[in-house]
């Protein structure tokens, strides 16, 4: 009988069915965080197939143990009213300036996604694979949108921390916020680009 060679097998059928653009490591090489967006942002469809994309994150046993909250139009408005109840309780004479600056965070751009780990049990997956995992997808909306045309900015700080925002949200006590994930449309795309230097972090082991 002859020998199958299902390694061959499969090289080939992943040859006929991942066909990356040319270009498309190239652009990822070009990625940079726009602080500021502006209509429009993804939506319909492109939107859809951005976030199918991100959903392609490495997640160990599949736990899938992510949801994403998205935030847009007026409905910043109450992301911007926990942003100020944060500042409130951390500030007890929080001047009605700070107060609206921490507001206007809300609305830097027209869509936030807000990247939740929610923690599942399991003896081979600890918390930090999956909060990792989390971050996979929101780098992979990050780039995926980059390649759709549009701009994005990942960001934390102590809104990724805060009790009050995350009771806010919805979020469980056992679920952590990674990051909120800010999309649009830069102002302008010639935003300087700091290099990175492949030889400064990889070296050859051993």
């Amino acid at each position: 009988m002859m020998k199958v060679n299902w390694e061959k097998i499969a090289t080939k059928t992943m040859q006929q069915h991942l066909k990356p653009a040319p270009d498309s490591v190239a652009q990822m090489a070009q990625r940079r965080s726009y602080p500021r967006l502006q209509e429009p942002a993804p939506s319909g469809e492109v939107l859809t197939s951005i976030l199918q994309a991100g959903l392609r994150s490495p997640d160990h046993m599949h736990l899938r143990p992510w949801r994403f909250l998205s935030i847009s139009g007026d409905d910043r408005k109450h992301l911007g009213d926990l942003f100020v109840n944060h500042i409130v309780a951390e500030q007890d004479d929080a001047s009605p300036e700070i107060q609206a600056q921490a507001h206007t965070k809300a609305f830097r751009a027209p869509l936030i996604l807000v990247g939740v780990a929610a923690y599942k049990e399991h003896p081979k997956v600890p918390k930090i694979e999956q909060a990792v995992s989390t971050g996979g997808v929101l780098n992979n909306i990050g780039l995926a949108a980059y390649h759709c045309g549009f701009g994005a900015v990942w960001r934390t700080g102590p809104y990724a921390y805060s009790d009050i925002v995350k009771a806010g949200l919805g979020i469980d006590e056992h679920e952590d916020i990674i990051g909120y994930l800010y999309l649009g449309t830069p102002p302008s795309w010639d935003r300087k680009m700091t290099p990175v230097e492949v030889d400064d972090f990889v070296v050859t082991w051993p």
